[in-house]
């Protein structure tokens, strides 16, 4: 049995998301991601007002009389939402949890792509993948979708990147638009040196997909993890290793060594983006996600022009 509470935000999130992807952002998403491609149908003679350039000379060699290859656009596309399910995004200090952010921001993804009748699909990935839900169409999964976000309860605290998006690749054999919804934090994330400064261990697996897959990070941010408030001795936990330590916050250097390293850290991750060729999206827990999804749009709109 859901819970009444989880029902009554699904229904809100329903009606939020629903409202937004009809007064805001209308035909966007049709006009980012369309231009699929084309698929092969079939092959058949050549009849006189044919584009000589689509000749099968194969088959015409073999059989003497010209043929063409016939080709359809494909109307459907599918659609992978990955939610990172780690304890660090069970975080927040302003409005709302990393995770209720990534569950508005998910729904309004999904109600786009059922109204351009798109098959969606989730995975929920913590160090492990947790749950794999296979891309389908219709109002009812997305709605399922939703629930699932609301309801989930991951076994594990940790975040393996990596392992989601190998297995995503694995799962879905055809392209699919990838929106991967995560705060890019990993327990010891960095190779290379103690001070950060290699690449993170999942680079090779995103790179990987993003070849294959057109993939779009979405980050989940918080403005705490930018700038430490000045108000004394603070017991601090890593949400991920569990383990926890204690900071002097009234401490101006530590207060500055702590906004340098996460300056650094956001920069390093959206350099990495920007290597890998990867469009991504910036959202917080202070505020509206949904300036940011439109400025998302507009900019890939501009783009295929």
């Amino acid at each position: 049995m859901i819970p009444k509470e989880i029902l009554e935000n699904v229904r809100r999130i329903e009606i939020t998301t629903n409202r937004l992807v009809t007064d805001v952002f209308g035909g966007q998403y049709e006009s980012v991601f369309k231009g699929r491609g084309i698929e092969f149908d079939e092959v058949r003679e050549y009849q006189p007002g044919d584009d000589v350039r689509s000749i099968d000379w194969n088959v015409t060699a073999r059989t003497g009389v010209p043929h063409i290859k016939k080709f359809v656009e494909e109307r459907e596309m599918t659609v992978m939402v990955l939610v990172d399910a780690s304890r660090s995004c069970r975080f927040a200090t302003v409005r709302q949890l990393k995770s209720r952010l990534a569950a508005e921001v998910a729904a309004v993804l999904a109600f786009s792509a059922i109204r351009n009748s798109d098959k969606i699909g989730l995975i929920f990935f913590t160090d492990e993948v947790e749950k794999f839900i296979p891309p389908r169409k219709g109002r009812s999964h997305v709605l399922r979708l939703i629930r699932e976000i609301l309801c989930f309860e991951p076994k594990a605290r940790g975040t393996d990147i990596a392992a989601a998006m190998e297995f995503m690749s694995r799962v879905t054999t055809r392209k699919a638009v990838t929106f991967i919804i995560s705060d890019f934090v990993e327990p010891a994330i960095f190779s290379g040196d103690n001070a950060g400064n290699g690449e993170p261990r999942y680079t090779k697996a995103l790179a990987a997909a993003n070849k294959r897959h057109d993939v779009i990070a979405i980050t989940l941010n918080d403005p705490r993890e930018m700038n430490l408030p000045d108000c004394g001795l603070l017991e601090l936990e890593d949400a991920e290793s569990g383990r926890s330590f204690t900071v002097d916050s009234s401490d101006r250097s530590v207060r500055e060594e702590y906004a340098a390293r996460n300056i650094k850290r956001v920069e390093r991750r959206a350099r990495l983006f920007r290597k890998l060729n990867m469009d991504h999206i910036d959202v917080s827990t202070e505020g509206s996600f949904a300036d940011h999804l439109v400025r998302f749009f507009a900019m890939r709109r501009k783009r295929a022009r």
